[in-house]
């Protein structure tokens, strides 16, 4: 998956959230602190922890989560996803 920009604040209820850098960098934004993950990098947001994730550049990532996980935890907004794929 590829993603730049701010996305929104969320979290998800019961579940981790594993973000894995593929290429280029990211920056994962908690209510007390900012995290920065490189290529090679990866960091997993304990369950129940509000976080916003982005990337000044685009960011080749691989986030890795149970099937059924709504991306934007339980905030609907423009960026939350209609379909469940999972690969």
């Amino acid at each position: 998956m590829k993603i730049k920009d701010t996305f929104i604040w969320h979290s998800h209820e019961d579940t981790d959230e594993l973000f894995l850098v593929i290429e280029g960098n990211m920056k994962i934004q908690f209510k007390d602190r900012t995290i920065e993950l490189n290529e090679g990098e990866m960091y997993v947001v304990p369950k129940g922890v509000e976080h916003r994730p982005y990337a000044e550049n685009e960011c080749k990532i691989m986030l890795i989560e149970p099937k059924g996980i709504i991306n934007t935890g339980n905030n609907q907004s423009k960026l939350t996803a209609k379909n469940d794929i999972w690969v």
